[in-house]
């Protein structure tokens, strides 16, 4: 049975002493799921979050990170940065970051490699546009992110991957994915997994869903049998709301 994991993606919001209110109120409220619970923060709040969920069973994870592993590139992370502050997870690929920042399948599939190096966590975003969707060509595209994403990685690093289904059309707008077509999207890349790295891996990577998540929704969703959570973003800057997301049972 794959683990529910629901992810909290802030973007660029809260600053440091909003980040240790958040954490003091939403510590109690999900201290007693057996789902895994990640904050994935902006790079300043990173030091205070992890100080704030001590002693608690939240994770912190950053929003991105360069593939390299130091040299002339001004502002950007590097893997063994977030590492050695105990950084566990990282997003890599969200479609903020190729829509605005130039990540490529290529850039995706480097920073995979330069995560799973380091030992950090990845959470890789896949998703397609409206019109993909629209013109029929949403599988293919998901399918086709997620086989470049994880092209050269051996079997358990696929299996350790968090693969993020996020249709773009569904991102901030409020509009989301029916929990039947988010679960034939996920089936779908689990299919290609299963068909690259064999069954096995396919029935225990976790593949979740993140577009317009929030907690009047996220027990439909969460309950489909190919979604293993969530990757959530606005609804995750409210405790109360991120709360019952994680506790959505």
């Amino acid at each position: 049975m794959r683990r529910k994991v629901i992810a909290g993606n802030w973007k660029m919001n809260m600053l440091p002493n909003e980040t240790m209110k958040f954490i003091e109120e939403l510590a109690p409220l999900v201290k007693d799921t057996k789902n895994e619970v990640i904050l994935c923060v902006p790079y300043t709040d990173l030091f205070y979050a992890l100080m704030g969920v001590q002693g608690t069973n939240i994770k912190i994870g950053a929003q991105n990170m360069h593939f390299e592993k130091k040299g002339a590139f001004t502002g950007e992370i590097s893997p063994d940065m977030l590492k050695c502050i105990n950084v566990e997870y990282v997003i890599i690929g969200h479609s903020e970051r190729r829509q605005y920042f130039n990540e490529t399948d290529e850039s995706v599939n480097k920073k995979l490699k330069a995560a799973f190096e380091v030992g950090l966590k990845p959470i890789v975003c896949v998703g397609e546009t409206l019109d993909e969707r629209e013109s029929g060509k949403a599988f293919q595209i998901i399918t086709s992110q997620t086989e470049k994403a994880l092209e050269g990685l051996t079997k358990d690093q696929v299996k350790n991957t968090i693969i993020a289904y996020e249709p773009i059309w569904a991102i901030g707008t409020g509009k989301t994915a029916t929990s039947a077509d988010a679960n034939e999207a996920c089936e779908k890349i689990r299919e290609k997994i299963s068909e690259i790295y064999g069954k096995d891996i396919s029935e225990e990577i976790i593949i979740q869903y993140g577009g317009s998540v929030k907690s009047s929704n996220s027990k439909e969703l969460f309950d489909e049998p190919n979604i293993d959570g969530g990757l959530v973003g606005g609804a995750s800057l409210e405790a109360n709301e991120f709360g019952k997301i994680v506790n959505y049972k």
